[in-house]
């Protein structure tokens, strides 16, 4: 269950920090909206290698698109004749 607080209670700011956990922020709102989200680092630092490698195969895709795809079968002999 996503763990919302409204941003006046960051005024209580440890007992805020203490809130968060891995894998589990604390959302902060203003006037019943989410506003902002606090996470451990550790958490953040996955997300943002998440979304470079989602990036990257989003690349990958539109490569394929743009030049064409190959079969599994053309990567397997692809693989074959390196090895």
């Amino acid at each position: 269950m996503k763990n919302f607080k409204p941003i006046t209670e960051l005024r209580n700011y440890k007992e805020i920090l203490e809130q968060v956990k891995d894998n589990a922020p604390v959302y902060l709102t203003r006037e019943g909206k989410s506003e902002y989200a606090i996470v451990k680092v550790e958490d953040l630092e996955k997300l943002q290698s998440t979304i470079t490698l989602l990036s990257e195969i989003e690349k990958g895709e539109q490569s394929a698109r743009d030049k064409k795809w190959i079969s599994a079968d053309e990567v397997d002999d692809y693989f074959s004749l390196k090895g």
